[in-house]
């Protein structure tokens, strides 16, 4: 559905140019003698639009969290995502990118990708900036990926979001030439850095509450035995219907055990593909960290890409657009996530069975899901590329409230806190109240970035 209300907005802006006279359109497109490039000019369409990034964002690592519990291999979900994700850049390309004539010191999508000349040979250094700002973006969901496991979906995200926050807005509101208010920015950039410090309280907090519930079970289940609550996965029905959370057939498992209780904890345990029982905390906070470093570095690059503020490119060279940047940016990240997972069909972590390319092919339970996922979490970072070329990079940052959209997923359909402790209450409610203020103080900084 996502996908079919992004392209039918897209649809309504190409027929004819009476199309941009309309109040909500005007206030997004600065349009001067005819149809021109999408480009967002104004401080409320950026605004709008990173509120559209912030729910693709906040949305997509909860369908790949459902697929993880439901037992599918993450290599299986990474490989559908990483396509969709590239897919959903070739749209916004032509979808955006191709509109108007092209200029000289703005060419169109098709014109700049066309020009071999000046991609190769003066446009390069732009281009590797947006490659490797979509090697560090992979690197890091692919860890999110497994950190989930470990530290749970709400926990992941708050930590690995504020440490884009606290580093990666730092450095784009240096490389933007200060465009963005230093006094209301930092203070919102300190909230997110209590935030952290919250987040890493909140899942110590809630994994001594599982702690106690499971040594309080009077469960005789024990982690790879035969003596399991779940019937193994080859036992299941395929043609009963399926649970959504848990891909289980409601035939062969009548009984359920209710979300926040230890048989609850045994039974997800059970069923997902990645095992995390007896692992050391620092193990998933130490996944949770790196990826947040891997965050922090994916927008400063794009913004050196589209913006040359190094003084990279020689006199003439027209910056590379931001549809172009994000189509070289898409590309590195889909040929890191490939590769990356086909290797590890082969040799898998963190206790994921063995896999096969044959084996993926197969695999067909739950994969329009993932490719949801990878169309949501393209779109999402597109709108914030578009975003932050109008507003700053720095508070196209706000977009990581997103743990404010994954954290009602996952108390939604993951039931995380249920039946914790009155202080896991008490911390996460903290770090979430901490987490809006600092999102609006950040969003309230947004400066305007001139496109003459």
């Amino acid at each position: 559905m996502a996908m079919e209300h992004v392209l039918a907005c897209a649809s309504s802006l190409l027929p004819c140019h009476k199309a941009f006279e309309a109040p909500l359109l005007s206030s997004w497109l600065s349009v001067k003698g005819g149809l021109k490039m999408f480009i967002i000019e104004d401080k409320g369409g950026a605004i709008a639009i990173m509120l559209a990034s912030l729910l693709f964002l906040g949305t997509w690592p909860a369908v790949l969290t459902l697929l993880e519990r439901r037992g599918r291999l993450p290599q299986h979900t990474y490989l559908d995502y990483s396509i969709t994700n590239f897919l959903a850049a070739i749209l916004i390309a032509f979808m955006f990118g191709q509109l108007g004539e092209s200029k000289h010191d703005m060419p169109n999508f098709i014109t700049q990708l066309s020009q071999s000349e000046l991609v190769v040979k003066d446009n390069w250094p732009s281009v590797l900036f947006a490659m490797a700002g979509g090697v560090v973006l992979s690197v890091g969901n692919l860890s999110t990926q497994y950190a989930w496991a470990y530290v749970g979906l709400s926990v992941t995200e708050v930590i690995s979001s504020s440490m884009v926050v606290v580093i990666g807005t730092t450095l784009n509101y240096f490389l933007d030439n200060r465009i963005n208010r230093a006094e209301i920015l930092f203070p919102g950039v300190a909230c997110f850095l209590v935030a952290v410090i919250l987040g890493s309280a909140v899942h110590a907090s809630n994994a001594a509450d599982n702690e106690e519930k499971l040594n309080g079970t009077n469960n005789s289940y024990k982690l790879g035995t035969s003596e399991s609550v779940e019937p193994n996965k080859e036992s299941l029905n395929k043609d009963a219907p399926k649970d959504l959370e848990n891909g289980d057939s409601a035939t062969k498992n009548p009984t359920k055990a209710e979300a926040g209780t230890a048989e609850y904890l045994i039974e997800l345990e059970e069923r997902r593909s990645i095992k995390v029982f007896g692992s050391s905390t620092f193990i998933g906070l130490g996944i949770v960290f790196f990826s947040g470093v891997c965050f922090s570095l994916f927008s400063p690059a794009f913004n050196l890409a589209t913006n040359d503020q190094w003084h990279t490119l020689k006199d003439g060279v027209p910056h590379l657009v931001v549809y172009t940047a994000f189509f070289y940016f898409s590309l590195s990240c889909f040929v890191v996530g490939i590769g990356l997972n086909i290797l590890f069909l082969y040799r898998p972590m963190a206790g994921v069975p063995k896999s096969s390319f044959k084996a993926y092919l197969k695999d067909w339970n739950g994969r329009q899901w993932a490719l949801l996922a990878g169309f949501l979490c393209g779109f999402g970072n597109g709108f914030q590329f578009m975003g932050g070329q109008a507003a700053g990079y720095a508070a196209a940052d706000a977009v990581q409230a997103l743990p404010l959209v994954s954290t009602f997923w996952g108390i939604l359909l993951f039931g995380e806190y249920r039946k914790s402790s009155r202080k896991t209450y008490i911390l996460l409610g903290f770090m979430l109240f901490m987490f809006v203020v600092a999102v609006a103080v950040l969003m309230a900084s947004s400066g305007h970035r001139s496109t003459k």
